[in-house]
Parts: structure tokens; C-alpha cells; sequence
């Protein structure tokens, strides 16, 4: 699923350049989550894959709002550089 890795590595170019205080675990667990929505949003495969993924890298840990606001901040980053939708617009479930 190339379009999957694809969101994830940017979104680690969105969130973690140069950054080096957030635990990787949380870093894998924040792109994994950009990749999940962006699949979802776009209706590409790869969700369930992205679930699986951010379960094991959080282990034990939680995301906080401030990382939340990220992870919605870079989704919507990437889905609209291709001029389709606007996160906001989109309904989580």
C-alpha cells in the first residue's frame, strides 16, 4: 500500500522534522494516525492495517489534544494539497 507509507513519511515531514522531545513511539503513533485518516477520508485501503499499528505504538501511552490537533492539522495538509476535501468537512465516526 504505497499511498499509506506515502501519508505516513509525510506526515513524520509535517510533524517531526528536527524534532527530537517526542518519544518515537509517540512520533510512529501520530504519522500512523495522519495515515489513517487520510486513507479513510479518501476512501483508499490501508485502514485497518494503520489500526493495528497505532495500538502497538502506543502501548501504554495516550495522545494528548495537543497531539490530536497535530495529527488533524497535518491530515488535512495532505488531503487538500491534492484539492480534494477539507477534513473539517469530513465527519469522523
Amino acid at each position: 500500500m504505497p499511498h499509506k507509507t506515502l501519508f505516513h513519511e509525510l506526515a513524520h515531514m509535517l510533524l517531526h522534522q528536527d524534532e527530537q522531545k517526542t518519544l518515537k513511539s509517540v512520533q510512529e503513533a501520530e504519522a500512523e494516525t495522519v495515515a489513517l485518516l487520510c486513507c479513510e477520508t479518501l476512501g483508499l485501503p490501508g485502514a485497518d492495517y494503520t489500526r493495528g499499528y497505532i495500538q502497538e505504538w502506543l502501548r501504554g501511552y495516550k495522545l494528548t489534544e495537543e497531539s490530536s490537533q497535530r495529527i488533524l492539522k497535518a491530515a488535512e495538509t495532505i488531503i487538500t494539497a491534492g484539492g480534494i476535501v477539507k477534513l473539517r468537512d469530513y465527519r469522523l465516526s
